[in-house]
Order: structure tokens, then sequence, then C-alpha cells
């Protein structure tokens, strides 16, 4: 019996939200969840950008429920989208790097989404960039390794 592609689809999502969520718990940086990011590319190219989202919003959604402020959900769903639309158009793994960084660290970082009382729209760039650069490397040396052993290609073709 096959399968159908949209459950393995949710499955993955599921398992990389709880990775991410595991990840960040557990390896703690102060101000920083680069495994957060290093998800998102991961999910950007294995389960495209929508679903890469949701898995965003769920880590982000257990990370408020353990302590962590809105902030978790907001700076991380932006990268996912951005890098996933990237990948979805290039299969590129290295825009997908751009694409999260841009989108978490630009976008996600933007003070409007928190409603803070923060000195410029641009406050939280110097705190999310760094992070988003440190995670969306470590996902594109995972996929790299993934691509180069063949891996990648049988992964990605099995989801689709």
């Amino acid at each position: 019996m096959k399968t159908n592609n949209v459950t393995k689809k949710m499955v993955l999502t599921a398992m990389l939200a709880c990775l991410a969520f595991v990840l960040n718990t557990f390896v703690y940086f102060p101000a920083m969840a680069p495994f957060q990011h290093f998800v998102d590319v991961l999910a950007a190219v294995l389960v495209g950008p929508w679903y890469g989202c949701a898995a965003a919003f769920i880590c982000g959604v257990l990370r408020m429920l353990s302590g962590r402020t809105i902030q978790a959900v907001t700076g991380a769903v932006f990268g996912p989208i951005l890098g996933g639309l990237i990948y979805k158009k290039t299969k590129n793994i290295y825009l997908t790097f751009i694409g999260e960084v841009a989108g978490t660290g630009f976008c996600g970082a933007m003070k409007w989404f928190y409603g803070l009382d923060a000195q410029s729209p641009f406050y939280y760039i110097p705190f999310y960039t760094p992070s988003a650069v440190v995670g969306a490397g470590m996902g594109v040396a995972v996929l790299l390794i993934l691509k180069h052993s063949g891996a990648l290609g049988r992964m990605l073709s099995e989801l689709s």
C-alpha cells in the first residue's frame, strides 16, 4: 500500500518541528536559536515553504509554552517561507541559505511584529541575523552532505 505524499510531508514536518524544539531546549545559547534556522533550511528544501512554515510555527508555539516570548514564533516563520520559495524556484541550496537569513534576520526581526517600544524598527536585526547565519550554515552543510551522498535526491523523490 502506497502512503500518500501529503501524509509523508505532514509526518516529516512534525518530526522537524520536534527536532528544532528539542535542540533549542537542550542546547541553549543566550538570545540565539541557531537550531531553529538549521531546521528551517532543512524543512524549506525537504517539505517546501508552507510545511516549513508550519514546522517553524509548531516549534515556536512549543517554545512559547515552555516560557519563551512571542519572538519564538514570529522570528522563525519567515525564513522557511522565503527559503522554500527560493529553493522551489531555483533548486539552489546556497540561495536557500540567503532566503533563510533574509527571511529571519530581516523580515522576522522587524519591530512592528512585536508591538514593543524598541528604539528603531531595525532593533532586533543585530540579534537575529547572527543566529540565522550560523543555523542556516549548519543546515546547508547537512544538505550538501546529503546531496553528495545521493540521499537528498532519494529523499526528495520520495516526497514529491
